[in-house]
């Protein structure tokens, strides 16, 4: 399965953490991020993780490109709902390819908590 760890600035702490604890479960999965957050997870985690532009400079479109093509199964975008981003558009983009493809998507820490939960039991969750 292709896994995307996207997070907003204000969430990378989050998502690191979460990466840590789900260390094994995404361990066996593809990994892909925008820029910064991967290169913070795989400082963290010792992931590999392909690694595209941040998100302002067109990484959530990179991401976008892949969903669009078939190449992604799920997404964990812990977004910042209380902070204004230059690249919403990018984002919302995202969000509704999401919902196009029938990509499972979390948006925060409990939501991507379930998903990972649901890999780690040998649930697949996505038809």
């Amino acid at each position: 399965m292709k896994i995307a760890l996207i997070a907003h600035d204000k969430k990378k702490t989050d998502i690191i953490e979460i990466a840590k604890k789900y260390k094994d479960v995404l361990a066996a999965h593809e990994l892909y991020a925008t820029g910064t957050t991967g290169t913070l997870i795989m400082g963290e985690t010792g992931l590999s993780i392909h690694r595209m532009k941040s998100g302002p400079m067109g990484g959530d479109q990179q991401i976008g490109a892949m969903l669009a093509n078939g190449e992604l199964h799920l997404i964990i975008f812990l977004r910042d709902p209380l902070t204004a981003q230059p690249h919403e558009p990018d984002v919302s983009a995202l969000l509704r390819l999401c919902d196009v493809q029938s990509i499972p998507l979390a948006t925060n820490v409990s939501s991507a908590v379930i998903m990972l939960e649901s890999l780690q039991n040998g649930i697949y969750f996505n038809a």
